[in-house]
């Protein structure tokens, strides 16, 4: 079994420039799916916005970032990144969350989502944000 934990950042609007800003600098692989690409369409404005992006550089960079929804608080100086745990099998993801989870808040339920057979958001004990997720049946 293997995880990996990669920054992700958390934009108003400006996903889309960070993440191409960074792909300038580091190289490697751009990919972003916008929440029109998505059928996430909750607001028609924000539609090609970044629901999920990243930069996957040879070197070992990574980086994630989004565009967090207005209708969700932001404010950069508090939860302008969290970190992304994403691992090969549900029962791996399920037992970090386990762990995770004592004495957090959780944000959204690990559950099965759309994009992934495990997906879940909480605030530790520290207020360190996580996500959490399963990549072997990512299609990104």
């Amino acid at each position: 079994m293997s995880v990996t934990s990669v920054t992700h950042l958390n934009f108003r609007g400006d996903a889309r420039a960070a993440l191409e800003f960074y792909h300038s600098v580091f190289g490697g692989d751009l990919a972003v799916v916008s929440y029109g690409d998505a059928g996430d369409t909750r607001n028609p404005a924000e539609s090609d916005q970044v629901m999920w992006g990243q930069v996957a550089a040879d070197s070992g960079f990574r980086v994630m970032a989004y565009d967090v929804p207005s209708q969700l608080p932001w404010d950069r100086g508090v939860n302008s990144f969290f970190v992304s745990l994403r691992g090969g099998t549900t029962q791996e993801v399920a037992a970090y969350w386990e762990k995770l989870s004592v004495g957090a808040t959780v944000v959204q339920p690990l559950e099965p989502a759309r994009w992934a057979p495990l997906y879940g958001m909480l605030e530790d004990r520290y207020g360190v944000v996580w996500v959490l997720d399963v990549v072997s049946e990512y299609n990104g």
